[in-house]
């Protein structure tokens, strides 16, 4: 009798344990969002802190070092609002404009004549046929939902980036304070190990961010510049802006963007070109499209051959294989920011690894 009793407590505790278990993992992906915006955060705070040390190391007081980068970020924001976002307006009422002018062509049927006359080889009117076919079987209820979904997104990302960015300040602010208090709650026998392993954790992931603004912000200078004043591409500060954050995304990021351009200018660009040659790179130097997919080609190579191994050796010191693996598995399980956070996250086990595991495995 005592072992059923024992054996229905073991049971009722087990599954207490299973509820409990499901509790917390219900509140943590309540949380989800919440965390990520906490965990973009602490990922920029960090990047941040390596300014704080250098102006530290330049006599500056650490209050007067936190609040110049604190004024720094709020007016590299506030440049870029005023800057960017005014152009980004103009350049998608220019999109816009072009959109209105192709419409016309298609429904009149100019557009097609065109297309087949440069591509003889192309059947456009099957090609036309099964494109109205198919807008014909389209449901536009749920076609208006997506964009009311699409814009409730764009407002959910607006609204997270201010809470990030004010965290940032705020993380940026206390983040020697968090230091002390998480340093506290580690043993005091362990406390120096775990105190040496954190701040090297802590300065790899700030090399690292601080070389991934880099990039990102030479990738948007470099397209701004190329896309502007040597291939006249009427949109070209919305494009580089596509440069410079898709550059801040290890491996696929700048792929990514630079496909996007590309089809961007073939789609607004590359028809003109195409069939008048108003366009034409240096009046006369081909499509517009075939430049800009050379550009992107030739700095794609320079950035994964040359610049982004420097900046990974400098930073983090992984592997290139793990570089990939880490990003990967980052970006399967949490989207962009896990694709970002991955290789810091890689560094610092290789790190602990190396200092904790392989010692402790030698002294057995």
């Amino acid at each position: 009798m005592l072992k059923i009793q024992n054996s229905f407590r073991l049971g009722l505790f087990g599954g207490l344990g299973v509820i409990v278990a499901l509790g917390i993992g219900a509140a943590v992906g309540s949380l989800a969002t919440i965390l990520t915006y906490v965990g973009a955060a602490l990922f920029l705070a960090l990047g941040l802190d390596p300014i704080v040390s250098f102006l530290e190391k330049r006599t500056w007081p650490r209050w007067l070092a936190i609040l110049a980068v604190l004024i720094g970020v709020l007016g590299v924001l506030t440049g870029l609002v005023f800057a960017i976002i005014p152009l980004i307006s103009g350049q998608i009422s220019n999109l816009v404009k072009q959109i209105q002018t192709l419409v016309p062509s298609i429904i009149d049927g100019s557009l097609p004549k065109d297309v087949q006359h440069a591509l003889p080889w192309l059947d456009v009117s099957a090609i036309s046929q099964q494109l109205t076919d198919w807008v014909a079987t389209l449901d536009y209820t749920k076609i208006g939902g997506g964009v009311l979904q699409a814009g409730i997104t764009i407002a959910n990302g607006v609204f997270g980036a201010i809470i990030v960015v004010i965290l940032t300040l705020y993380f940026v602010a206390s983040l020697s304070s968090t230091k002390r208090g998480l340093y506290q709650l580690v043993p005091a026998s362990k406390r120096e190990t775990f105190v040496d392993i954190a701040e090297q954790i802590s300065k790899a992931v700030g090399r690292y961010v601080m070389g991934q603004g880099a990039l990102g912000l030479a990738n948007g200078i470099l397209s701004f510049l190329f896309l502007t004043f040597v291939f006249r591409v009427q949109y070209s500060a919305l494009l580089a802006f596509i440069a410079l954050i898709g550059s801040l995304i290890p491996l696929v990021g700048t792929l990514t963007s630079s496909v996007v351009i590309t089809l961007s200018v073939l789609l607004f660009e590359g028809g003109r070109s195409m069939f008048t040659g108003d366009n034409a790179f240096l009046n006369g130097g081909g499509p517009v499209v075939v430049w800009v997919l050379v550009y992107y080609a030739i700095y794609m190579q320079v950035e994964a051959y040359i610049v982004s191994p420097r900046i990974m050796k400098q930073a983090v010191a992984v592997p290139g294989v793990v570089v990939v693996i880490a990003a990967l598995a980052g970006g399967t399980l949490l989207g962009v920011l896990g694709a970002l956070v991955a290789i810091p996250v890689a560094a610092s086990i290789l790190l602990i690894v190396k200092q904790v595991v392989i010692p402790r495995q030698n002294a057995l």
